[in-house]
């Protein structure tokens, strides 16, 4: 049976953490309306450069477009960009992407594809290193990035579109976490060489524009930011996901730990109250034995 000292030691220290998760959860708290207003204000610009895309592909001659937008005509390798999180202590935020990224790339060998992963964050490279530690060509580490900025995205875009001009992959698919709120961060896969939006846009919503210079012009130029942005838009919400998930994991844990302080508390009010009266009935049995 553990002492007194001992069972107040682990109260302590129980009580100690507590403190530490209260501290995280209110540090998420206060991250979260900042990254949340960021991938709110970025959802119009991604989802009008889609559609904007979608027009111009359109009236485009697709016959010599960019295989940005047509692919290469195969569907061989697949590159899939996994997005997670420096740190842990955030739920099953990182262990979610990873997971929607590791069924694909096992889906994609089963069908005799070649698969590589480009890790963006610590924790996608830890999370599956042990079964694609070979299809892994790089780790992106965003440690030092204080504030995720657009130059961010296209240094990323940059590095994926010379892959992709040196004819390294044929098809290239986004992991991240869509932010809904704070209880709910969805797992997302999106595709974005070749770019899907121009396929799947609404035809009701098409705007009418006349572009200058021609359409096969304005492409070249788009596509490359077209990438930048949805990497981008996918940091955003990658982060206000993080904070989030962060904000509800150490939640829990605050109240998990409250509730393992009364538990220790009640058995080490028990435990004294039994050595005190262990001790009294000592006492009276030795006076009564004089």
């Amino acid at each position: 049976m553990p002492s007194l000292k001992d069972l107040r030691n682990r109260r302590d220290s129980v009580t100690a953490t507590r403190k530490i998760t209260k501290a995280m959860q209110m540090v998420a708290a206060a991250k979260l309306r900042r990254a949340q207003e960021a991938a709110t204000a970025a959802r119009p610009y991604a989802e009008r450069m889609e559609r904007v895309l979608a027009d111009l592909n359109r009236a485009a001659n697709r016959a010599g477009a960019s295989p940005l937008l047509v692919g290469t005509g195969r569907n061989e390798t697949h590159l899939l960009i996994v997005m997670t999180a420096e740190r842990g202590l955030c739920g099953g935020f990182n262990a979610n992407i990873a997971r929607l990224a590791r069924a694909d790339a096992l889906r994609q060998q089963r069908e005799g594809r070649t698969v590589k992963i480009l890790c963006v964050g610590r924790k996608g490279y830890d999370q599956l290193k042990r079964q694609f530690e070979k299809q892994i060509i790089e780790t992106i580490d965003l440690r030092g990035v204080r504030t995720l900025g657009f130059d961010t995205a296209e240094m990323i875009a940059a590095k994926v579109i010379e892959l992709f001009d040196a004819g390294g992959f044929d098809v290239c698919t986004l992991f991240y976490s869509r932010f809904r709120s704070v209880i709910a961060q969805i797992p997302t896969a999106q595709q974005i060489i070749p770019a899907t939006a121009a396929d799947k846009a609404d035809t009701d919503e098409r705007s009418v524009y006349d572009y200058e210079p021609e359409e096969e012009e304005i492409l070249a130029e788009l596509l490359p930011r077209y990438v930048a942005t949805q990497i981008f838009r996918a940091l955003l919400e990658n982060a206000a996901s993080e904070q989030g998930a962060r904000m509800s994991a150490m939640d829990n844990a605050t109240r998990n730990a409250g509730e393992m302080i009364r538990k220790q508390t009640l058995t080490y009010n028990r435990t004294r109250q039994a050595m005190i009266t262990k001790e009294l009935i000592e006492i009276i049995s030795g006076a009564e034995a004089l």
